[in-house]
């Protein structure tokens, strides 16, 4: 008889994976300054790890294990007392997860540094026309560039330590910055979200509906409404945002359960860091009582193959590397599979959330 872990057990799969990532020295990618860019090593301040350390805490959140709590504890004590890196929107990431740990615990300790990064991101931050952050990173400019990344790795920690520090100005600056990427990037024919969009020639690049990024916005929206404590109107807004993407979504799923890189291009390689992602926010939204039951049987489905891809060693598989802005769609059919933090966090999210609807 075949013997398939649990839930829990591939949880604690999930964390060893992601503790034991390593840069084996296959992409070489210096920053702007010349340093060395690891966007693998668990110990590494980067926009993966920071995704990373998202799962862990809200499994941590979930779990109340002290080993956990630990770990995370010991990852940002390591990493501010080595020094913190240089301000951009992916250097940002390790933000959220740190405001949440701060919200749950209050530790003195992170308060400073939550609050300088806090006032850098709203007066340091380069910005495009409408204010939006320009999408500027380790390794590039981007001048006058918006992604879909950036509201993950930058407006959920805006919302999120602005709720908890009574710092109101943050909140209303992670809401415009979730109204200007969606007036830009939110497809109207299909409720998709392009992956990027250029104030210098007013275009959509190569207009991907591009999987990790729409997950980015299915699991993002979730969050940003509970981080903000988003009421009335534009709570409504963000929710009739959701609904026509996943409604679409729902269509794109492919059999195995999984979605494509490029989203309506079948012809694309599964992708299982964006399944991962939408499973999260299909089962979350299920649980919250939105959408239609189909959107919790999408959600099943998008587990199961996100467990199907969780090796003995705890390693998520098929996860694609990270995702520069595409001048053709087949930029990203062309990335190459590897390991991630954030495939690992993703993973988590889509799993946590399983253990809260009764699945073993």
């Amino acid at each position: 008889m075949t013997y398939h872990p649990s839930l829990n057990e591939q949880l604690d799969l999930l964390v060893r994976g992601i503790t034991g990532l390593k840069d084996n020295g296959r992409f070489q990618e210096p920053n702007l300054d010349g340093t060395p860019g690891d966007y693998i090593s668990f110990d590494s301040w980067e926009w993966p790890q920071g995704v990373g350390l998202f799962g862990l805490v809200k499994l941590w959140q979930a779990t109340g294990r002290e080993d956990l709590r630990l770990l995370i504890e010991g990852w940002f004590e390591r990493r501010i007392a080595a020094g913190l890196p240089k301000l951009n929107i992916n250097t940002t990431a390790p933000m959220l997860p740190l405001s949440m740990l701060w919200a749950s615990t209050r530790d003195p300790r992170w308060q400073a540094p939550l609050d300088a990064w806090a006032d850098e991101v709203m007066t340091k931050l380069p910005r495009t026309p409408e204010m939006a952050f320009q999408h500027v990173v380790s390794d590039g400019v981007n001048d006058n560039e918006v992604w879909d990344d950036t509201l993950f790795m930058v407006a959920l920690f805006l919302a999120s330590y602005g709720k908890a520090s009574g710092r109101q100005e943050l909140v209303e600056e992670s809401i415009r910055q979730f109204l200007v990427h969606a007036r830009y990037l939110n497809d109207p024919e299909t409720g998709l979200w392009f992956h990027g969009w250029a104030f210098n020639g007013r275009h959509n690049f190569a207009r991907a509906r591009w999987a990790r990024g729409n997950a980015w916005i299915t699991a993002g929206i979730l969050e940003f409404i509970e981080l903000a404590d988003l009421k009335g109107g534009v709570r409504d807004y963000f929710l009739g945002c959701l609904e026509a993407q996943v409604e679409t979504l729902v269509r794109l799923q492919a059999p195995s359960g999984a979605w494509h890189t490029l989203l309506d291009d079948p012809t694309s390689y599964e992708e299982i860091s964006a399944t991962a992602g939408f499973g999260y926010g299909l089962l979350k939204a299920a649980r919250l009582g939105l959408g239609r039951p189909q959107w919790h049987e999408a959600g099943l489905r998008a587990l199961q193959a996100v467990r199907n891809n969780i090796d003995a060693a705890g390693t998520v598989l098929n996860v694609s590397y990270g995702t520069r802005m595409g001048r053709d769609l087949q930029f990203y059919k062309d990335i190459p599979i590897q390991p991630t933090g954030y495939g690992q966090a993703l993973a988590m999210l889509c799993l946590v959330e399983a253990t809260q609807h009764d699945i073993a």
